[in-house]
């Protein structure tokens, strides 16, 4: 059985019940990985659009594009989809650090047991 989102080359992506796409973000210099944010069908399409990456916040309920306060823009290199198109890999060059917490990574803790070690 051929399914076309899994085999095709056409965009045609699979979002949840909420309409959002997980987009893990890693830094095209090193690969590493950055945030996780979600994407609706309109940050997707902003962030093809002008490069700058966009996701919408589901707390706030609104469209936002990384850096719109800090100045920390990640700027688009490249994006990839997974085999059933319902998570985006999306590479990026960051103007600073990632996290709202000022560090480069989001994922700046390591889990031991119930504890956790900061990187």
């Amino acid at each position: 059985m051929t399914d076309p989102r899994e085999n095709g080359l056409q965009l045609d992506p699979k979002f949840d019940a909420n309409g959002l796409l997980t987009a893990v973000v890693v830094d095209a210099q090193d690969g590493a990985v950055l945030m996780v944010g979600h994407m609706n069908r309109e940050a997707l399409a902003l962030t093809q659009q002008n490069g700058k990456v966009t996701f919408f916040s589901r707390s706030r309920q609104r469209l936002w594009t990384k850096g719109e306060s800090s100045g920390h823009f990640l700027h688009l290199v490249e994006m990839r989809i997974d085999c059933d198109q319902d998570a985006l890999l999306v590479i990026a060059t960051p103007d600073g650090p990632t996290c709202h917490t000022g560090v480069r990574s989001c994922f700046y803790r390591r889990v031991e047991g119930d504890q956790l070690v900061r990187l």
